[in-house]
């Protein structure tokens, strides 16, 4: 049985163009009725087109029409369903934020990259940081911090001077944002199941956000942030272009 394809792209143009001409070339049935999922843009379509993937788990392909792209392949129009068939698994399982904000509202998100808390005023945030219940750090003055995956290892967290983690380390990335006091503090890795609560210390009067990666809510009080491996996405590579060799690669650059 052939290959069903559907295609989802970015609104670059680049990105339509090349729609337009995969589907002339291979069809397109739709994401309800497709074995696999072909993103075109950069990273950002390819978490646009994961986070759809809660619902039914199927796999997804992308193709770099974007800039950064490093979760993308090379973008290649000829024998596509070969590629596909020939791809490399890797799976992730995305971060479940829970917020309550000053109003004590309760907000859920999930993020494949990171959940990261950001100042929202010139002034600095200060932030309580629990890990399984145990209070780890009474005061964090900072721009923000942030948990990421191993997938999210290499885009904000690798920008803040967090570590770079294999996508099958089974652990998190605590990262500091421009901490200011403790001003050597350069974060800690955790386990996979890990449960983080961020407290927000004074957040009338030093608000902050938090964000599961575009997903945000503003003026938070308190943030707990775990690993959610009910949910499992899956996204196909290029043998040799895999996101561990990726990841690995990354390590190297200079």
């Amino acid at each position: 049985m052939s290959l069903r394809l559907s295609f989802s792209c970015s609104k670059r143009p680049e990105a339509q163009e090349a729609k337009v001409r995969l589907v002339r070339r291979y069809g397109d049935v739709g994401e309800d009725e497709a074995d696999v999922i072909v993103a075109l843009g950069g990273d950002g379509a390819m978490l646009d087109t994961l986070r759809r993937r809660f619902g039914d788990h199927k796999p997804v392909y992308g193709m770099n029409r974007g800039t950064v792209g490093f979760l993308m392949n090379e973008y290649l129009e000829d024998d596509l369903p070969e590629r596909i068939d020939r791809a490399e698994r890797a799976t992730l399982s995305p971060l479940r934020m829970n917020a309550v904000d000053t109003l004590g509202q309760h907000h859920q998100a999930l993020a494949i990259n990171e959940v990261s808390l950001l100042r929202q005023t010139a002034q600095s945030a200060k932030l309580r940081i629990l890990v399984d219940g145990r209070e780890r750090m009474n005061e964090l003055t900072c721009d923000g911090v942030m948990v990421a995956t191993p997938a999210g290892s290499t885009a904000y967290n690798l920008s803040a001077h967090g570590p770079i983690l294999p996508i099958g380390a089974n652990l998190l990335a605590l990262t500091p944002i421009s901490a200011f006091r403790p001003r050597r503090w350069r974060g800690a890795l955790l386990r996979h199941d890990a449960q983080v609560e961020i407290e927000i210390s004074s957040p009338e009067r030093r608000p902050v956000s938090a964000a599961a990666d575009n997903q945000e809510v503003r003026s938070v009080a308190k943030v707990s942030i775990h690993e959610d491996r009910n949910q499992r996405l899956t996204m196909l590579f290029d043998p040799g272009h895999a996101l561990d060799e990726r990841i690995l690669q990354e390590q190297f650059a200079f």
